[in-house]
């Protein structure tokens, strides 16, 4: 008999908590919109994942001007890469490679010929 109220107040209690709990996530779904909480957060999501390296940022990672010639930017970058490589940081590696990528479009979309 002792087990089966017990039963029932867990049953009901563990109810009662699922329902508390669902109304609190809604109030604070609606106190978010409210003030603009939730298009914030959502907005800064947005930038965060579109970061994309600008050509300018490219050119100041591997010390080139916007005078360069395709063959210097590649001797800068081959000269980075792999002393970083040896004894450097896989970070400060793969900002470079992002940054030969990003000039390698940059070039290709003003068609100064394809780099190789």
């Amino acid at each position: 008999m002792a087990a089966k109220i017990l039963a029932n107040l867990i049953v009901m209690g563990s109810g009662i908590l699922a329902r508390a709990v669902v109304q609190a996530y809604r109030q604070a779904l609606a106190n978010a919109s409210k003030s603009g909480v939730a298009q914030e957060t959502l907005q800064n999501a947005a930038r965060r994942a579109s970061k994309v390296m600008t050509e300018q940022e490219a050119r100041q990672i591997l010390g080139v001007s916007e005078e360069s010639a395709w063959e210097e930017i590649m001797k800068k970058y081959d000269v980075l890469f792999e002393r970083n490589a040896k004894n450097g940081s896989f970070y400060l590696q793969s900002k470079v490679h992002k940054a030969k990528e990003c000039l390698e479009a940059a070039h290709q979309g003003k068609g100064e010929g394809t780099p190789s």
